[in-house]
């Protein structure tokens, strides 16, 4: 039987240092690739990750909610993720963009391009945060409110603005 975050926080808290793992290990990948769509590059999404699970650990004693790890986890993370943002606001080169249709699958469709990194980049970090955990992450509105504190009508309201500018840098680069 697999041991909940509680369970395996406990036995951090009781010297198995060693467990700690078990929660990096179930975290890691999901969060590596959220990170990586968020900073637009792997190095610094695993240094944002590392930093995390880090910060995490440090933390660990003074954490009171041990069954919402994910939750508590997942904000760190944010929360290194525009920090790094906010440290390198340079300017790149723009690319051209092969988006040539609008709606449901065109949103979707944004992050999968070999220039999502640079799409997404023109999103403000909130913006950009709930739109990978609608579009990549796969996460209902209910989850991502739950995950992120955000109120169902303000998250909805996130997304709408973030694919509303979205098709625009699309449009826009479409005619450069």
């Amino acid at each position: 039987m697999t041991p909940t975050d509680a369970d395996v926080i406990a036995r951090v808290l009781a010297g198995d240092i060693d467990a700690y793992g078990i929660l990096v290990d179930r975290y890691h990948r999901r969060f590596a690739r959220f990170a990586t769509r968020m900073l637009g590059s792997q190095e610094d999404a695993e240094e944002a990750l590392q930093d995390t699970f880090l910060r995490a650990y440090r933390a660990l004693a003074r954490y009171q909610d041990r069954e919402r790890f994910a939750s508590w986890l997942y904000r760190i993370l944010v929360n290194r993720c525009q920090s790094m943002l906010a440290r390198r606001r340079s300017q790149e080169i723009r690319p051209a963009l092969p988006i040539e249709q609008d709606g449901p699958a065109a949103d979707a469709e944004l992050v999968q391009t070999d220039n999502a990194n640079w799409i997404l980049g023109n999103l403000p970090a909130e913006q950009r945060e709930v739109f990978l955990l609608r579009y990549v992450e796969d996460l209902s509105f209910e989850e991502i409110a739950a995950l992120t504190g955000i109120g169902l009508s303000a998250l909805k309201m996130r997304v709408k603005r973030g694919l509303e500018r979205l098709r625009n840098v699309v449009q826009e680069n479409r005619h450069d």
